[in-house]
């Protein structure tokens, strides 16, 4: 008895250990390859949140291509903008390819002023709907800026490279309005992100692996 509790002890430990170098693995930055396209997961979030990503993306060429945006499955205006910036982009660039983009839905972790005991519920329910998406879509990078639907799908995105299934970039822009203090998503993210970009230098000062390009929407 007392033998098969020390071989289970010890297979417990080094699955955990296997694990732990698995994820060191996954979470080292590593050198970027050149490609002609990368394909773009965008989260985006009701109110402010579709606004700025949006904004960061009128800087982007369309080397980043196909861009797939999550939304909530109640969040209409977010998809609205979603289609009209897409097509304004397509106006100003008429010589350019059908812009390539899909807009896809999943239940929002987290309401406004929602208890944190069912959050924390939404957020596995969310998790589960998140994961066989982000497989499908296998994006090169996710691009999100603290939403609270961005946390099951960075999860998502992370444990693709833990299951050896594809490393995915995951960059973290911290929105304008956050000055001194992180967001949840952004304190849950912190350390999960391989790029995180503040816009206010207090909080690079609290955060200082955190990157600082000053105000970027």
């Amino acid at each position: 008895m007392a033998g098969a509790l020390i071989l289970a002890a010890a297979a417990g430990a080094l699955a955990l250990l296997l694990l732990a170098v698995r994820l060191w693995v996954v979470l080292s930055p590593r050198a970027p390859v050149p490609r002609r396209s990368l394909s773009l997961l965008v989260v985006a979030g009701s109110g402010g949140h579709t606004t700025e990503i949006l904004r960061l993306l009128e800087s982007l060429s369309n080397a980043y291509s196909p861009r797939h945006y999550i939304v909530a499955d109640t969040d209409e205006m977010s998809t609205h903008k979603i289609n009209s910036f897409e097509q304004n982009r397509a106006d100003r660039n008429p010589s350019a390819a059908f812009p390539e983009y899909y807009v896809h839905r999943i239940p929002r972790s987290r309401e406004v002023q929602q208890p944190w005991l069912s959050s924390v519920l939404t957020t596995l329910y969310s998790m589960w709907l998140s994961f066989p998406l982000t497989y499908r879509v296998k994006p090169d990078l996710v691009l999100c800026n603290g939403p609270g639907t961005c946390v099951p799908i960075c999860i998502s995105a992370l444990l693709l490279g833990i299951l050896g299934i594809k490393k995915v970039i995951i960059v973290y822009v911290e929105s304008i309005c956050r000055v001194e203090h992180l967001s949840l998503s952004g304190k849950i993210l912190f350390h999960l992100s391989d790029y995180f970009i503040v816009q206010w230098p207090t909080l690079k000062e609290k955060y200082p692996k955190s990157v600082y390009l000053g105000r970027i929407v």
